[in-house]
């Protein structure tokens, strides 16, 4: 017999989820996704926001919001962990990447694009 390991192979799924339980990949948690999405409903029933997708990576988790199904994101929410203890983890860019907002508290970084009613009396 030889000292070496066996070969195990591992279904495609599986090593993708092992990743992500591993720490792999920055997500946003049920909470942060909750307040994401409670502003996306928001706004996609007042005819602004039509579409998103959520990207996973390395060193960020980003939540872009489209217009129109074809074109450049109107909006990314960014999730930075590494910027936690400076400028704060959470971002609002811009397509062309003038960050409207940064904090340490994802709703209130929100608000910059939560457009609420207000009564305007002249």
């Amino acid at each position: 017999m030889t000292d070496e390991q066996p070969i195990r192979l591992v279904p495609r799924n599986a090593q993708a989820s092992a990743q992500a339980t591993t720490g792999g990949d920055v997500s946003f948690d049920s909470r942060e996704l909750g307040a994401i999405l409670a502003l996306y409903g928001r706004m996609v029933a007042a005819g602004e926001w039509r579409d998103y997708a959520i990207d996973f990576l390395k060193d960020q988790a980003v939540f872009s919001v489209f217009s129109r199904a074809s074109e450049a994101p109107l909006y990314r929410i960014e999730k930075t962990p590494r910027l936690a203890r400076r400028q704060g983890a959470y971002a609002v860019v811009t397509t062309t990447g003038l960050i409207l907002k940064r904090g340490h508290e994802l709703p209130r970084v929100l608000d910059v694009l939560d457009r609420k009613l207000r009564l305007v009396t002249t």
